[in-house]
């Protein structure tokens, strides 16, 4: 009896599978071009890290072709290349390309691409191997999609509307302002061309691998490190509230009175007045307050010592 419920269970287990497997297979609600077409949206709005996602879920949810696969992964590498100066993930997607669709026409530049990630990471050695290693295809076979009509083209090397907005959205707002008109834009994009062209020209060179400019790079890093440092460990403790303006002005009341040329007070000014000019001075002091407690903390930290007697 036992036995013969066993195999009774077993058999509705197995009839079970049969009909899951027998059901129509569930489509997503949103068309594949509609989510594409999202993803491409999201770009032009520069919401880089929002289109990769879309474009994950894309490849993910929807059967789609090699080759679109590969256009897709090398457009997420592009993203992050590009737009997001995150190598290491542009790097992955990029190798996902080189290997997992060999036969794509978008190889040449993908073993291209590969190198530059190498050489912002400092691996020159595996740059130079994937160098050695990349298969020559003709670039105009390449397929990529990006935003906006072709505006430039260096060679075979197209430059779109997309990437002029990117690179003038790059600049301080002080500057970008200065980039508004089309005509503005015409002579930015001139120049831009044209630092591209002396670039490619001095790595043809070879000054890349310059002492000089392998030191300037090293020093421009260094800057760049400690500026990003001190933005996410000193500047997010000089933020200024009202409660603390009011207490700052009470306490410095006198240095922002007006006074005659001997120096005496002849009349007080309101906080309203000197609003401006306090909150800048304890945004000053508070930031130097966060950096010097900071770097007393390191040096103590580093077992920093200074032999103030030896300096000539």
């Amino acid at each position: 009896m036992l036995r013969k419920n066993a195999l009774l269970f077993i058999a509705g287990l197995l009839l079970a599978g049969v009909i899951i497997s027998c059901q129509p297979e569930s489509k997503p609600a949103i068309e594949g071009d509609k989510l594409r077409e999202y993803a491409g949206a999201l770009v032009n709005r520069s919401l880089y890290e929002q289109a990769i996602e879309v474009y994950d879920d894309y490849l993910e949810d929807y059967k789609v072709d090699k080759t679109e696969q590969a256009n897709v992964n090398y457009i997420i590498a592009d993203l992050y290349f590009e737009r997001l100066n995150d190598y290491e993930s542009a790097l992955a997607y990029y190798l996902k390309v080189k290997h997992l669709y060999p036969e794509s026409s978008l190889i040449d530049e993908t073993n291209k691409k590969i190198v530059a990630c190498l050489e912002r990471l400092e691996r020159s050695e595996d740059a130079q191997q994937a160098l050695d290693e990349a298969v020559q295809l003709d670039p105009s076979d390449v397929q990529k999609k990006r935003p906006g009509e072709v505006v430039a083209r260096i060679g075979k090397r197209e430059i779109t509307q997309g990437d002029l907005d990117f690179q003038i959205s790059k600049l301080p707002p002080s500057v970008r302002d200065q980039f508004k008109t089309t005509e503005q834009k015409l002579n930015f994009l001139r120049e831009y061309v044209a630092t591209e062209l002396l670039f490619d020209t001095a790595k043809r060179a070879g000054f890349d691998k310059d002492p000089e400019v392998i030191e300037g790079a090293f020093q421009a890093k260094k800057s760049l490190m400690v500026q990003k440092l001190l933005a996410d460990r000193v500047a997010a403790k000089a933020r200024v509230e009202e409660d603390d303006l009011e207490l700052y002005y009470q306490a410095h009341k006198d240095d922002y009175a007006e006074k005659d040329e001997e120096g005496n007070i002849v009349r007080e000014k309101s906080l309203q007045e000197v609003q401006e000019e306090v909150a800048r001075d304890l945004t000053r002091k508070k930031y130097m307050d966060a950096y010097q407690a900071m770097i007393e903390k390191m040096l103590l930290t580093e077992d920093v010592q200074f032999f103030e007697s030896r300096v000539q």
